[in-house]
């Protein structure tokens, strides 16, 4: 079922949430530290929905992740990176920032026809193999 590019996000963010509580649950962070930084992190995600405009917040959020805990930063999703974008975007190849364009511009031309776009699916059809078909 399709979702808003916003919705999309924000239930990645979510996951990335429970990630994040899960690792100051198993002790392998400064308890301190990490509370503070979760909550701006919960701040984030009351904010976002509010004012999407504020993504450069999210921004330096993501890069904190990576550099905070760089034990999990392979487990980032890659959405947010691009959604994020900004200094988000040097975590990231440049064959997968193609990628990302070609999924905006797919995005972008659905929404200019008014008609549904669903992110997961066309991102794994722009996946597939040179000679597979796709649409």
């Amino acid at each position: 079922m399709p979702t808003s590019y916003l919705d999309h996000n924000l239930a990645l963010l979510a996951q990335l949430r429970a990630l994040l509580i899960a690792l100051g649950e198993a002790e392998q962070v400064s308890d301190e530290s990490h509370a503070l930084f979760m909550e701006r992190f919960d701040e984030l995600l009351m904010s976002l929905p509010k004012i999407p405009e504020d993504r450069h917040l999210g921004q330096d959020m993501i890069c904190q992740v990576f550099h905070r805990y760089p034990q999990i930063a392979h487990l980032v999703p890659r959405d947010l990176l691009w959604f994020f974008g900004g200094d988000c975007l040097h975590f990231m190849p440049d064959e997968e920032i193609a990628l990302y364009q070609e999924l905006d511009e797919r995005r972008f031309e659905a929404e200019e026809q008014d008609k549904p776009f669903d992110w997961n699916r066309e991102k794994q059809m722009l996946a597939l193999p040179e000679d597979s078909s796709r649409h």
